[in-house]
């Protein structure tokens, strides 16, 4: 047994040498913060926001996906010749210890038929997919909202916030439109 605990003794000081002492001391990569605002009628899609905090190095989310929910897609608004609109997004670089922030106005999640059970508990399961970091997947449940000026059922108003008054069903949606039409 003595040279075993030798040899173990001898394997953990190797490790300690080569984080050069500092354990933990690289930032590591996390979802940190975010929300889903719900859309303003149930056949709306709802629009996701976070906030990643960056790893060691740099990273690409890749993904973003919900057992819960029939689809989920990152977009960006953009502004072109004074018309906002929105563009799908493959991929968002998460900066060496930096961050990346979905949010109203700029990159974001649109989110499709969220099942109601995770409405009613208020959270859903999110699952954010990234290469460059062994396609690990971090989860992380994101809070639900209603929709501006509506109470939790759905009724109330229609939203006054950032989704309010785009069209999202003739949106380009790339490659996502075409797999679904094949189905």
């Amino acid at each position: 047994m003595k040279p075993f605990a030798i040899a173990a003794l001898a394997a953990s000081a190797l490790a300690l040498t080569g984080c050069n002492g500092k354990i933990g001391s690289d930032p590591q990569l996390a979802v940190v913060a975010g929300y889903i605002q719900m859309g303003a009628t149930p056949d709306s899609p709802a629009a996701g926001y976070f906030t990643i905090k960056g790893g060691p190095q740099d990273v690409e989310l890749v993904a973003v996906t919900a057992d819960l929910a029939q689809r989920v897609e990152m977009h960006e608004s953009v502004k072109e010749n004074g018309v906002v609109t929105m563009k799908p997004l493959t991929t968002a670089t998460v900066p060496a210890k930096g961050e990346l922030e979905f949010k109203p106005g700029g990159k974001h999640l649109m989110i499709w038929h969220i099942n109601g059970a995770a409405v009613r508990a208020g959270k859903l399961p999110m699952q954010f997919v990234f290469t460059n970091y062994n396609n690990d997947r971090i989860l992380f449940d994101l809070p639900i909202k209603p929709a501006p000026g509506a109470s939790a059922d759905g009724s109330g108003d229609a939203p006054a916030g950032a989704m309010a008054g785009m069209e999202h069903g003739s949106m380009d949606h790339g490659a996502a439109n075409t797999d679904a039409a094949k189905k």
